[in-house]
């Protein structure tokens, strides 16, 4: 893929040997090399592939099996199972959906974000109390102040910010856990999209929109500034140079 890939990782993380072997079992699952149904190879030849010890591998099975993405049965073993089980909000599974199949997250992602993010407007246009209101305009000013910069170090995750802060400002928790659950699907679309020329100056006014339309109260403008915003995001994705070869 492009330069976006990867990025999510936690910086000065290193990873333990089980989930490195969680990361390694779920990216092959993710990347097909075994098929919905299929067993996963002998536990001794899968661990010895690996380079683990069978505790560490049942370990990360179970961590897969809690994800829904393997099955295990005393009989026919562990399987894979199709991608209409996982749990498609799980970090890990998004991170691995990025690395495989980075077109379809970002056409999922402006898909939910369609459906949840011009609702979500309008309950914060309705309910913010003047906390809600502040943290908006605090990462409005923080998008603004990283735009500013040079390389625009840090704009990324404050438009990530803003937009949990907008789900967060309609007074419903499930949004408000949603917004974190998804935060690595934002940020890869929001990398992708930034990369066009212009797409950063042009964001920003936008963004004012909605800050201001849930400040006045006034529920239709502030989802119709929301849905003006993801639509020049996928305007933005279409001609992004960093759009992975597979959208092209």
């Amino acid at each position: 893929m492009n330069g976006v890939q990867g990025r999510t990782e936690i910086v000065g993380h290193f990873p333990t040997t089980y989930e490195r072997v969680v990361d390694e079992l779920g990216r092959r699952i993710v990347g097909g090399v075994w098929e919905p149904g299929h067993p996963l190879p002998v536990e001794d030849l899968l661990a010895t592939e690996i380079g683990v010890s069978r505790g560490v591998l049942r370990e990360a099975v179970k961590a897969l099996v809690a994800k829904g993405m393997l099955r295990v049965r005393p009989r026919t073993g562990t399987r894979v199972l199709p991608p209409g089980h996982w749990n498609h909000l799980d970090r890990d599974v998004l991170r691995w959906k990025q690395a495989g199949d980075a077109t379809a997250l970002l056409r999922d992602t402006s898909e939910l974000r369609r459906i949840v993010e011009p609702e979500a407007a309008r309950l914060a246009a309705g309910r913010a109390c003047p906390d809600d209101v502040r943290a908006l305009y605090d990462t409005l000013a923080a998008m603004e102040a990283a735009a500013a910069e040079p390389g625009r170090s840090g704009y990324v995750e404050a438009d990530i910010a803003f937009h949990r802060a907008l789900l967060d400002a309609g007074g419903n928790r499930l949004l408000g856990s949603l917004g974190r659950a998804i935060g690595i699907a934002l940020e890869h679309s929001f990398l992708v999209s930034t990369q066009t020329p212009g797409a950063v100056e042009a964001s920003l006014p936008g963004h004012r929109a909605i800050v201001e339309a849930v400040a006045a109260g006034d529920p239709a403008a502030a989802a119709a500034a929301v849905l003006a915003v993801i639509e020049a995001a996928e305007k933005e994705i279409a001609q992004s140079p960093g759009l992975p070869r597979d959208a092209e």
